[in-house]
């Protein structure tokens, strides 16, 4: 009998599973983790070989001005006469320590260019992702509001087209119509040229345009600020408006069939609220993730979208050394693109594991 004494001291008492349930979620977590490094270095390695295969960035940029020996002592220099496997060993090293070594076209460091760059295209980014919550979120609601009626067909309709619409075409359609005929906001810029050069010329500036013409306190500044950031950021939030349109017409279709929901109705509770209090907390559980993973489709619309408002962000730079086929400035850009992409999609599986349990296994 002594041997099936259990102690009932308070505090011994555990809950079966727990310990288990905690160490897999510790080991999926961890191994999510290391996923980054092989899908970065998958990446970096894709564009280090394509890039290459197009010929090399010196005689791209200064081929028509020099000799051929000059040519070849800047490439020898440069160290592009080197075996391909060396250079990119080589390359991997320096990815390492963080060091992305010199831009050809115009010698700067690029981690100049991604400090200098990546504010503009973070601070595009969080508009897009506001407009793409502020339309999604609800226009979702209302088209599962009125399943199979006309406005939920146009609403359809109108998520296909937002998302199959190449984001160029949005931005230029946009710029046509609110720029140049109606002359209601500016074309181009994330600001107007001397509100620009008072934001950049403050003391211990953030580069977030946005932020520094609030901590400035003027409101000129912050307006015309804003007004350069509608048209862009509703170009590329729209690409991710109707993605988030259609998934939560389709869950919340769901969660209003549910047994709790039906009972909410047979109480009288109102419609609008039944949606907005009873059906759309459960239904926007997936929202959440997918959200997250949208962040690698708004890096690639930010390319598109800053080249055609000309936003002098990463992707605005990205284009520029695509063209003249600057390797270290690409491969930087690229590599910072990958790590934030990787990062992102550990935190939203982090994110999902914590909401259910079932995806750590």
């Amino acid at each position: 009998m002594s041997a099936l004494t259990q102690d009932t001291t308070p505090g011994a008492v555990t809950t079966p599973g727990d310990g288990a349930a905690g160490y897999g979620l510790a080991r999926y977590l961890v191994v999510r983790f290391l996923l980054i490094i092989p899908t970065v270095l998958v990446l970096v390695s894709l564009v280090f070989f394509l890039m290459r295969a197009t010929g090399d960035p010196i005689s791209a940029a200064f081929g028509d001005r020099l000799t051929p020996d000059q040519l070849q002592g800047k490439l020898h220099q440069a160290g592009y006469d080197r075996p391909l496997l060396t250079q990119y060993l080589d390359y991997l090293k320096s990815l390492a320590t963080a060091d992305f070594g010199r831009t050809v076209t115009d010698n700067q460091p690029v981690t100049h260019v991604l400090t200098t760059y990546g504010a503009a295209t973070v601070e595009l980014a969080c508009y897009a992702l506001l407009v793409a919550l502020l339309v999604g979120v609800p226009l979702g609601m209302v088209a599962a509001s009125c399943r199979d009626r006309a406005p939920d067909a146009a609403l359809r309709l109108f998520a296909v087209l937002t998302y199959a619409t190449p984001v160029f075409f949005v931005g230029l359609l946009l710029k046509l119509v609110f720029a140049i005929k109606l002359g209601w906001l500016p074309a181009s810029g994330r600001a107007s040229t001397g509100v620009q050069l008072f934001l950049q010329n403050q003391t211990s500036s953030t580069r977030f345009y946005l932020i520094d013409a609030l901590r400035s306190g003027d409101s000129d500044a912050v307006s015309d600020v804003l007004r350069h950031a509608v048209l862009p950021g509703l170009a590329l939030g729209s690409l991710v408006a109707g993605i988030l349109l259609r998934l939560v017409r389709t869950n919340l279709i769901g969660t209003l069939g549910a047994e709790y929901v039906e009972a909410a109705r047979s109480r009288g509770v109102a419609p609008f609220r039944l949606v907005t209090r009873h059906a759309a907390r459960p239904a926007l559980i997936p929202v959440v993730t997918v959200f997250g993973l949208q962040v690698a489709g708004l890096l690639g619309g930010a390319v598109l979208t800053e080249t055609t408002f000309e936003w002098k962000g990463l992707g605005y730079q990205l284009a520029h050394y695509l063209t003249v086929r600057d390797f270290p400035a690409v491969q930087g850009i690229v590599a910072l693109f990958a790590v934030v992409v990787a990062v992102t999609n550990f935190l939203v599986d982090v994110a999902a594991a914590l909401i259910d349990p079932r995806v750590r296994y």
